[in-house]
């Protein structure tokens, strides 16, 4: 037993502070505290300090659900969202979450081992041997960076956050060698601390300028506001009172102004009801968003009248749109300037009855069942409720626009990359980030099957977490994109396990809605109850 003892005192000291070490406490000097990820066989020294340094460790059951996970809690804390992978498979698992935070903009910081110093390219068969990890990973992130050192590899961090704090916000991955990830760091203490952020970038003058003088002449000023546009709700709802500007967001920018709000026609610009109302505009103020066609569901919005674009990023101000005047620099100083070189006196909100009739009207008929249902699962949900959607039907063609929040990050959704699988992963990350607040899984059930292993990772973490389960028997929009091309409907109609009863034997609690009259009360009813809990409802059809 003291050769045993002897042995680990020995093991831990020779692993007491290496380049895993270092790395994972610069991360934890930036302020996050938690990772996601699966323990492998060579990342062991990332998960090492862990416990140490007061990281909380999220195991998932699949390191695509950890990517999504650390999407969640980053839409929360505002920090990125950090996943260790091991090497090979488990990096490549990860790769739709990359793709995804590219796709949508979003912070992820992973971390992984790599082949040793040495062995890059020799195709001799070791454990999870990958052609060239950084260049795979490369190809779909910000950037991916192969370090030499453990001062090299605190540096990417470094850059990493520098990345996230004053540029457009996306992936990027460090690769360790093993030789290194193990190895003593000779990284001085103040080396590993977090460095100071920048002062916020402010906007060019004479850009600020002519967008104001635009703006004071303008008469009927609309804004669009994106995901760029969400660490700036103070600015965008006091821009909006000062223009008595209505207000559409992207679905990523969802809250930017509250949604209750007088001046917002909602995260409705798929429907051509809304667009018109941005493309009537004399003046139309775009912040922070790319104007895909995913976000408009149309090749392009057909703006009327000079465009005022505010982004964190050059290349965005004309993407899709061009701009009359283009500012670049942090959203919430530029506004600041912007809001400064306007008259002081608010103008007069227009009355947007009209607009919002026809809005309304266009939801209903493009989806009339889904959005009974979906107007059922919103009236249930408390108001603070953190609700992960999922690239289902019942929330792109419904929820997604009858719901409405008064804070950003308060709808997770994909609209960019539109994954099956998102919804219950970055359910739990929002939970463990914001456990004072309620939050509701809602996807379809195709979706859940892409993730229904994430049940366990609920369970296990004990969160209070609901998911609402609307299942439509399959992959209902393809077997329709299937009847309108002719093709005789395959590989659509789906087998349904007893998802109530595969709840429970998860350890969660399952609930079958064979009337959508009492889905409201089982949703109410779940989220009181507390506990994993699984509400399933049959869409009715027909």
């Amino acid at each position: 037993m003291a050769i045993m003892d002897d042995a680990r005192d020995d093991t831990a000291e020779r692993y007491a502070d290496t380049a895993g070490r270092a790395v994972l406490e610069t991360i934890r000097a930036y302020g996050v505290t938690t990772i996601f990820g699966i323990p492998g066989t060579h990342n062991l020294e990332f998960y090492r300090p862990l416990a140490d340094l007061g990281i909380h460790a999220v195991t998932n059951r699949h390191e695509q659900g950890s990517g999504y996970g650390a999407d969640g809690w980053a839409q929360q804390t505002g920090l990125p969202g950090v996943v260790i992978t091991t090497s090979g498979p488990a990096l490549q698992n990860a790769m739709s979450a990359i793709g995804t935070a590219f796709c949508e903009s979003r912070p992820l910081l992973v971390l992984s081992p790599g082949v040793p110093l040495g062995d890059e390219f020799r195709d001799v068969g070791t454990l999870h041997e990958t052609k060239d990890a950084s260049a795979m990973v490369g190809a779909i992130a910000e950037w991916s960076r192969r370090v030499t050192s453990a001062v090299e590899a605190v540096e990417a961090v470094h850059d990493a956050f520098e990345l996230f704090r004053t540029g457009r916000p996306r992936p990027v991955h460090i690769e360790i060698p093993l030789d290194v990830l193990e190895a003593p760091a000779d990284v001085p203490a103040d080396a590993r601390a977090a460095r100071p952020a920048p002062a916020p970038e402010r906007g060019e003058a004479a850009a600020v300028r002519s967008a104001a003088d635009l703006l004071a002449g303008a008469e009927s000023p609309v804004i669009i506001a994106g995901g760029g546009a969400t660490r700036a709700v103070r600015e965008v709802t006091a821009l909006a009172e000062r223009l008595g500007a209505p207000v559409l967001t992207t679905l990523n920018g969802k809250g930017a102004l509250d949604e209750h709000h007088s001046l917002s026609l909602g995260s409705n610009l798929r429907l051509a009801a809304a667009r018109e109302v941005a493309e009537s505009a004399d003046v139309l103020v775009v912040i922070g968003s790319k104007l895909g066609e995913a976000e408009l569901w149309a090749p392009r919005l057909e703006a009327r009248g000079r465009v005022i674009r505010i982004d964190r990023s050059a290349a965005q101000l004309h993407k899709n749109l061009e701009a009359t005047v283009g500012i670049v620099g942090d959203t919430a100083a530029v506004l600041g300037e912007l809001l400064a070189a306007l008259p002081d006196d608010a103008r007069p909100a227009p009355d947007l009855a009209v607009a919002r009739r026809a809005i309304a009207d266009e939801v209903r008929a493009t989806a009339p069942g889904d959005v009974a249902l979906a107007e059922r699962i919103a009236d249930a949900l408390p108001a603070d409720a953190i609700v992960a959607g999922d690239s289902s039907q019942i929330v792109y063609l419904a929820l997604a626009n009858v719901l409405r929040r008064s804070s950003p990050h308060s709808l997770l959704y994909t609209p960019t990359y539109a994954t099956l699988g998102y919804g219950l992963p970055a359910a739990i990350g929002a939970r463990v980030a914001a456990p004072h607040r309620p939050v509701v899984a809602v996807l379809g059930d195709g979706a859940l099957m892409f993730a229904v292993n994430e049940l366990m990772t609920a369970v296990e973490q004990r969160l209070d977490l609901t998911i609402v389960c609307v299942d439509n028997g399959g992959y209902a929009e393809i077997k329709q994109n299937e009847l309108d091309r002719g093709i005789h409907p395959i590989g659509v109609d789906l087998a349904q396990p007893d998802w109530a009863a595969l709840a429970t034997a998860f350890g969660a609690t399952g609930v079958r809605v064979d009337d959508v009259d009492r889905l409201g009360d089982a949703i109410r009813d779940a989220i009181a109850a507390g506990g994993v809990r699984l509400v399933h409802a049959r869409q009715p059809r027909g």
